[in-house]
């Protein structure tokens, strides 16, 4: 199958535009978004809706008309800017046949499994609707725990305070093969080159931050399980830093779209060689 993936996009219209060009030019099988689809800071939270609204579900609905027998199937999450009050957006255009809303769910396609998962680890952002803890309740020097900050709907205390990634992806994927699988992640793992922030030199305290903001369990998700293929955003920055977008542990190949340009950041794939994806900016 012939896909698409892109993350991180926060909201800016004109690289939605440019991903609705390169469908309807390309018609990939699959299209993934992996998170940060909506405007970033609480200053810009009035234009949510009109993005989902008006860019996202209106721009699908027209390659949708265009392409009748070549509509791809979508798969789309919601990533740690995204206030979780407008998930209910998105299962409505999913009802639409617009989308898959894949977060914590497992889709059949073809032979491929595919999964979706939102959360991250704690930061040092206020919004926490898609936090988790990560292999145990540590919180990073100058982050902030799940349980804390601000919330955009009803959440449970005691999940929030003791829930971690390792459970969820553990539960997640529990008896399943995952030899031919695809995980559409916001996070990326932890101590690769996906995972660069620009930290270096800072402290807090006198104690120096870890400049590998990334996952502990995700990273320990793909050295075990090696799924196929993981796709990544969420450190915009570490392309600019490392220069690497994809690697591979195993036969797992994982990769990130996310970037610092502001065109738009696409990775193609085909799921029989994903060692031969490409990143482009469009």
């Amino acid at each position: 199958m012939k896909c698409f993936f892109v993350t991180d996009l926060h909201g800016h219209v004109s690289r939605y535009k440019s991903l609705f060009q390169q469908i309807a030019k390309d018609l990939p099988d699959v299209v993934f978004i992996g998170g940060d689809i909506l405007a970033a800071g609480f200053l810009k939270r009035g234009q949510d809706a009109d993005i989902i609204d008006g860019v996202l579900a209106k721009g699908f609905s027209e390659i949708k008309t265009l392409t009748t027998n070549y509509y791809p199937e979508v798969f789309i999450i919601m990533g740690n800017d995204d206030p979780r009050c407008y998930e209910k957006l998105l299962l409505k255009y999913e009802k639409q046949g617009l989308w898959h809303y894949i977060n914590q769910q497992h889709f059949k396609l073809g032979d491929i499994d595919i999964f979706g998962y939102c959360y991250v680890p704690p930061t040092p952002f206020l919004l926490k609707d898609w936090e988790r803890y990560d292999v145990s309740r540590y919180v990073d020097i100058g982050c902030v725990a799940p349980e804390e900050g601000y919330h955009s709907t009803e959440f449970s205390v005691t999940e929030a305070e003791h829930r971690t990634i390792w459970e969820d992806l553990t539960e997640l994927t529990e008896g399943f093969d995952l030899a031919k699988s695809i995980f559409l992640f916001h996070a990326p793992p932890y101590q690769t080159g996906l995972d660069r922030a620009a930290l270096d030199g800072k402290m807090i305290d006198h104690v120096p931050l870890d400049v590998h903001v990334g996952s502990i369990a995700i990273k320990r998700f793909i050295e075990e399980r090696q799924p196929l293929v993981t796709l990544h955003g969420h450190i915009h920055e570490s392309y600019s830093i490392t220069g690497i977008w994809k690697e591979q542990i195993g036969r797992t190949v994982f990769m990130s779209a996310a970037g610092r340009e502001k065109k738009l950041t696409l990775v193609k794939f085909n799921t029989m060689y994903p060692d031969q994806a490409v990143r482009l900016n469009i």
